[in-house]
């Protein structure tokens, strides 16, 4: 009977002890939408600056800034929303704001001029804001950070993201890419 009674204890101990160190991981891997948002277009934010173009237009073509509220102050039309746009949809709507009264067939183009900053955090050399270049992976950035401090864990970090308009937050590898606006926090490794 003792063996049953010491078997049962182990089990009951081992299950305590799987319940207890989830409950502390804090673990969460990258949720689907994490990978997808990468292979979407790019979407407009604060932050980024536009190099707006419209063909024999000197007075018009220029670079602009996005601000807080999530808009560009274009000449003539005012105030242009960009929050969660992409590049085309912004061409669209420079465009047909343009053609209602101002000029008869306008061709408007836009490129990104300056992306908006990444975030790095935790364990490296100097955290802080850092200028975003498009194909940045999580080790790039690190790098642009200082690198690793001496008690950084160096296989993985959490990512905090905004997709759709959603934050969120998942554990991806080093080799993953970022996206403008990205924060990256590199956790202290426990031994």
């Amino acid at each position: 009977m003792k063996p049953a009674k010491s078997k049962v204890t182990t089990l009951l101990a081992a299950a305590m002890t799987s319940v207890m160190l989830a409950g502390c991981s804090g673990y969460h891997p990258a949720p689907k939408a994490f990978h997808e948002a990468v292979m979407q277009p790019y979407r407009l934010d604060a932050g980024d600056r536009l190099r707006v173009t419209v063909f024999e237009q000197t007075g018009l073509t220029g670079t602009y800034s996005i601000d807080q509220a999530g808009y560009i102050a274009f000449p003539l039309i005012g105030a242009v929303p960009a929050r969660g746009r992409t590049l085309q949809e912004m061409e669209g709507t420079i465009a047909g704001s343009l053609r209602q009264g101002y000029l008869r067939d306008p061709d408007v183009t836009i490129e990104i001029d300056r992306y908006r900053s990444f975030f790095v955090l935790g364990e490296v050399g100097q955290a802080g804001q850092y200028s975003y270049v498009a194909g940045m992976t999580v080790q790039n950035a690190i790098a642009i950070a200082g690198g690793y401090s001496a008690r950084a864990y160096q296989h993985n970090v959490d990512i905090t993201r905004n997709i759709n308009g959603e934050i969120m937050t998942g554990r991806v590898k080093i080799t993953d890419p970022i996206l403008a606006g990205d924060t990256i926090y590199v956790r202290e490794r426990l031994f």
